[in-house]
């Protein structure tokens, strides 16, 4: 992990705040659409995914949304860029945290994707900066690609427009209601059913897998 260098410091905090703000600011607007404005991608038991086009750029932006048994401070926890996540996440095949500023909520985090659709989906590379903060009653994580110059060879560097997660507390108190919004550029020539395939069975995957990891490490 990166240390910071003192003199730089403040710079970055300013920076990472505005970021912050901006990224909060986006979405929420995006969790306050109309829901007329989403159309279904795929359904599960647990789990519904929606779709509309994204205003960041050519693809679409994605909303998921269900109920995980456990409370919203703990589901974050075992979400947020660390080695938990390593542990359940099986998309993720590497994890490092590049920069960090602890009192903030904030770090710059890379990471790489596993190969999707037999292959069709090559391996990604993403830096991401990541900002989780208080939401209401619960809890809200998001993130934003940023610019990293290092890229490890044989990966495509793929680009994360606003995304982020809204847990908060379910009406049963053993349940939390966990709201996802993702719009990533995977970059590189892929047909669009390809991505819509791999982006709802990823999210509902997303779920199921959070949702055992949650039941296997009691609190």
């Amino acid at each position: 992990m990166a240390k910071v260098p003192s003199a730089e410091r403040h710079d970055i905090v300013l920076q990472m705040g505005s970021l912050s703000r901006q990224l909060r600011e986006t979405l929420v607007s995006y969790h306050s659409l109309n829901d007329s404005e989403w159309n279904i991608a795929k359904k599960s038991k647990d789990v519904t995914v929606w779709r509309k086009p994204s205003d960041e750029f050519s693809g679409y932006l994605y909303k998921a949304e269900g109920t995980v048994a456990d409370h919203p401070r703990r589901i974050i926890e075992f979400m947020v860029p660390g080695p938990r996540r390593m542990e359940w996440d099986s998309l993720m095949t590497s994890l490092e945290i590049v920069k960090t500023l602890d009192e903030e909520g904030c770090c710059v985090v890379k990471y790489s994707t596993a190969g999707q659709l037999w292959n069709i989906i090559s391996p990604r590379e993403f830096v991401d900066f990541s900002y989780t903060c208080d939401y209401q009653r619960g809890l809200m994580s998001c993130g934003v690609s940023v610019e990293h110059r290092e890229q490890n060879p044989g990966l495509v560097r793929g680009f994360n427009h606003p995304c982020g997660w809204f847990c908060v507390p379910a009406e049963d108190p053993d349940l939390s209601v966990l709201t996802g919004f993702i719009q990533t550029d995977l970059k590189g020539m892929i047909p669009q059913s390809a991505v819509d395939s791999a982006m709802a069975a990823g999210l509902v995957r997303f779920y199921r897998e959070l949702t055992h990891a949650l039941a296997a490490e009691p609190p």
